[in-house]
């Protein structure tokens, strides 16, 4: 089978699309036989190194973290799943390797793939569906009525924080660009605001979510509720420290470090089949084009997920992509 590996730490052209056994589930694993993976920033920041102290340097690395496809196998104990079951998920572990035509994950870190979505679709979900959910509802605790400002509303996470702070009965502020007001909105922003402009944030915030990545929480402290949550997505030794010393504080930072878990993947595939929430996507790319899609999601421009199909000749969406 065919799987995309790198041998050292570097730019995207360090990537290599290479013929490997298949692999052979064991106890309490799935083989999935791949049709969509999906590619994050998370990707790019370990193939760069940025993660050496969680992520040992064992070469080759796999690339990719989410995943949909078909069971093929399943090893002794599993009891959630059936060959031939149609599934989506997130593998936890840091050696990544869903962008590959088959790869083996833990029973607990797939669910059902929503019969509503397309491969494509359910590949662009977990990380960064996940990544809102346990942000916003776990170290967040928004609440219904609540307001929520979300700092990158139209990159792969914030596209579906909006959509889960809807899901939980949130009040719903975004910064983007001005080009991406009309995604914002569409998907259920109350409030679009540029964030090259912008500089007033306001007061009141029941949670701050810094999706994009620089706003501090020194900065925007002075913005929340009295009991409001900052929460980043920014793994740096600031935000670990804050996360900790802030917790019995009236204004609290907090950092999302995503898992995966079958019973928020059902919770998010519930919503998806009722309406609430749907993947955006940037643009569809086969395997031997990884590189430029990394590429791309690196410019911080990707309007969505950038996913990665298993397919010979995958039908592209256009690029600044849709919804569906």
């Amino acid at each position: 089978m065919r799987t995309v590996v790198y041998e050292k730490y570097g730019p995207p052209e360090v990537l290599e699309l290479r013929e490997v056994p298949s692999p052979v589930p064991a106890e309490g694993e799935v083989l999935v036989q791949v049709r969509a993976a999906a590619l994050n920033p998370k990707d790019s920041l370990i193939r760069k190194g940025k993660f050496r102290y969680l992520a040992p340097d064992r070469f080759p690395r796999g690339l990719g973290y989410d995943v949909s496809g078909v069971v093929g196998a399943i090893g002794k104990g599993v009891t959630r799943f059936s060959v031939g079951d149609e599934v989506f998920g997130m593998k936890q572990a840091w050696a990544g390797g869903t962008v590959a035509e088959e790869v083996c994950l833990l029973e607990g870190e797939l669910a059902k793939k929503p019969a509503k979505m397309t491969f494509e679709e359910a590949a662009a979900t977990p990380l960064a569906a996940l990544t809102a959910l346990q942000a916003l509802r776990d170290e967040g605790r928004l609440q219904p009525g609540q307001r929520v400002l979300i700092n990158g509303g139209s990159g792969g996470v914030g596209v579906f924080a909006i959509q889960v702070a809807r899901a939980l009965g949130a009040k719903v502020t975004t910064l983007s660009s001005a080009r991406n007001f009309e995604l914002c909105r569409s998907l259920g922003a109350e409030e679009t605001w540029d964030y090259a402009t912008r500089k007033d944030l306001g007061s009141g915030w029941d949670v701050f979510f810094d999706v994009f990545g620089n706003r501090s929480f020194g900065a925007v402290r002075s913005a929340l509720a009295p009991g409001g949550t900052y929460v980043t997505t920014v793994p740096s030794v600031q935000n670990a420290a804050l996360h900790v010393v802030t917790r019995l504080f009236g204004r609290r930072a907090r950092l999302v470090v995503v898992k995966s878990k079958a019973a928020d993947l059902d919770q998010l595939a519930k919503w998806i089949d009722e309406g609430l929430i749907k993947a955006v996507i940037d643009r569809v790319v086969p395997l031997n084009e990884v590189a430029a899609g990394q590429a791309h999601v690196e410019t911080k421009r990707a309007r969505g997920k950038v996913v990665v199909s298993t397919a010979p000749h995958p039908d592209p969406l256009p690029p600044g992509g849709r919804g569906r």
